[in-house]
């Protein structure tokens, strides 16, 4: 485990401070858990960016058009 000291605006630590009192965590253990959902964030959006540079506009287009074209239904119709 590593030990790192960062300055923060005190507007933010009170903030920080405060939400990890009512989750009933230590300030230490809220941070490490918001750069942890950050770097997850991060690698979700790196994650679709990829999936999305695979696409093919022309492979959608002929799985859609296998799609039949009727109504939903019942339990499905809004």
């Amino acid at each position: 485990m590593s030990t790192i000291s960062v300055r923060l605006p005190d507007s933010l630590h009170d903030g920080i401070r405060e939400a990890a009192r009512r989750e009933g965590i230590s300030i230490n253990q809220f941070i490490a858990s918001a750069a942890g959902e950050k770097l997850a964030a991060w690698a979700t959006e790196e994650y679709l960016a990829a999936r999305a540079r695979r696409g093919d506009r022309a492979k959608f287009e002929a799985a859609l058009g296998r799609v039949p074209d009727r109504e939903p239904d019942p339990e499905d119709a809004i």
